[in-house]
């Protein structure tokens, strides 16, 4: 069973059903199949074959929910990228993926003279498309509508490449097979029961395993979509109104806008019955004001993208009003196993730390030319997250406390060694730790903390400006401590945990 079950049942079943709201554009599930189809077509005359790399750096819209059709369709791999990187990083990845096709819309064109990639380049906007690109309107225009023979994947082929930030050496890619995202959609289907009544809203980024599941929950139980090309709240509210969205996955940062933007108690919200939300911790007193200004059931989620990606998930009928519960990321999904183990991978009782760890058929089958990351992280059959949780008796899962270096603004994955190599680069600094702290906006910030070298004048402004010019904006420190030694292990590594907690304690007598 591949992907492609999802889109066939939807044309079969579902077909004079509205698929897509985009703008002022209406597609059924009839029509959004021929558009699919014609644009698998397309991209073979791009000479993209079965096992092909098909990058996409665009905002939400129905031509990416497209490609993620038409790649499967001819047996290619979808190689989305995060929109908030910058030039260096997008580079990396199209040359680690070996990509043969990148797809720019309107709001990343100007990058087409930046990126020295080897690969064709395809203009899915909607205005005058220049000679040196690809022009993808015309080609889905003129291609066949005939559903070729031949490249029907295989369960165990890659669906897509789905690339995180990484500590050293750039992002890696995580492989996802058909076999993953499918079993993926049937256990998320059987935990948020969707249907073709339902109206998801792509709110947050569709390049994120956040949102990008839903392309094939949403299409198997006929759903309709609708998109939102950045998040702004106004027009989040404006959108669920007019076509009375009844779901969506959210990230805390997003609803803390929703629930103080002015606009919200003049829209109409009532056609909500599941705003989903994970990525990042959200504060009690914030989930307290969304369901009272939300008629909805607010449910809480993990996962990561080598699980693609959810593990667990708040029940729909958890009590909200217990802060215990409501702190929660909930239980494993349906065909998920969750253990929490100590260093040696021993499982501990309910109650203690430790690492959690899952199994089942929705983990990646890999990192993208990283064996070695592969098998320390697949060890012994389960996916090892890193992360610092607890479960307790009735088997609800606690985040305690995420990857050691691993911070998260905005929900975005951000590793601190990455951001200390580009400070300690720097002529006069002569220490740093990147930790997280805090945000009553974006759940953490990046903070440095930085012993600077004798006689240096370095300032807060100039540093932040040194690293905006090298790292990807969101990765880049908020705030600079200067201070004048690090506090440290016995063995003389940088004790970051005592930092944190300073800063905690600070933050939560403020």
């Amino acid at each position: 069973m591949n992907v492609l079950f999802a889109l066939r049942r939807a044309r079969d079943y579902h077909g004079a059903r509205v698929a897509v709201y985009d703008g002022e554009r209406t597609f059924t599930y009839a029509q959004f199949y021929d558009r699919a189809v014609r644009a698998g077509n397309a991209l073979r005359q791009l000479g993209i074959k079965r096992g092909d790399r098909v990058a996409v750096l665009m905002l939400n819209s129905l031509e990416y929910l497209e490609l993620y059709y038409a790649t499967a369709l001819i047996g290619a791999v979808i190689v989305p990228i995060n929109t908030r990187w910058n030039r260096n990083d997008i580079a990396f990845t199209l040359s680690d993926s070996e990509s043969s096709v990148l797809a720019l819309d309107d709001r990343f064109i100007g990058l087409r003279n930046e990126l020295d990639a080897q690969c064709c380049y395809l203009y899915t906007g909607r205005g005058n498309c220049s000679e040196s690109m690809a022009n993808y309107a015309l080609l889905v225009e003129t291609a066949s509508a005939e559903e070729l023979p031949g490249n029907e994947p295989d369960e165990e082929d890659l669906v897509g490449l789905f690339y995180t930030s990484g500590t050293t050496g750039g992002p890696k890619g995580v492989m996802l097979t058909h076999r993953n995202v499918w079993t993926h959609a049937l256990y998320l289907n059987l935990e948020i029961p969707l249907g073709p009544n339902s109206v998801w809203f792509h709110a947050a980024p569709m390049f994120h395993l956040a949102d990008q599941w839903s392309v094939y929950c949403v299409t198997l139980m006929g759903g309709s979509h609708v998109f939102l090309p950045t998040f702004d709240a106004e027009g989040f509210l404006r959108l669920v109104e007019r076509h009375r969205v009844t779901d969506t996955v959210l990230i805390p940062t997003m609803i803390n806008m929703l629930v103080n933007h002015a606009a919200l108690h003049r829209c109409d919200r009532s056609s909500l019955r599941t705003i989903l939300y994970g990525g990042s911790p959200m504060p009690l007193d914030l989930l307290r004001r969304a369901t009272k200004s939300f008629p909805c059931v607010f449910r809480q989620v993990y996962g990561m993208t080598e699980a693609s990606p959810l593990i667990t998930a708040q029940p729909s009928d958890h009590d909200t009003s217990d802060d215990k519960l409501a702190s929660s990321a909930g239980r494993p999904v349906a065909g998920v196993e969750v253990r929490v183990v100590d260093f040696n991978d021993v499982e501990v009782p309910p109650g203690t730390p430790g690492e959690v760890v899952a199994r089942g058929s929705n983990d990646m089958k890999g990192y993208w030319n990283r064996p070695e990351i592969t098998e320390d992280t697949l060890r012994g059959g389960w996916l090892h997250t890193g992360d610092i949780g607890m479960l307790d008796e009735c088997g609800y899962l606690y985040i305690l406390d995420r990857k050691k270096d691993m911070i998260k603004p905005g929900g975005e994955n951000v590793y601190s060694p990455e951001v200390e190599s580009i400070v300690a680069s720097h002529p006069d600094v002569l220490e740093v730790a990147v930790i997280g702290i805090p945000d009553e906006m974006w759940g953490e910030a990046i903070k440095a903390v930085v012993v600077s070298r004798p006689g240096a004048h370095l300032t807060e402004r100039s540093l932040i400006d040194w690293c905006r010019e090298r790292l990807t904006h969101f990765k880049c420190p908020t705030s600079v401590d200067f201070i004048e030694s690090l506090p440290k292990t016995g063995s003389g590594k940088v004790h970051k945990n005592v930092l944190r907690e300073k800063y905690r304690v600070a933050h939560a007598a403020s």
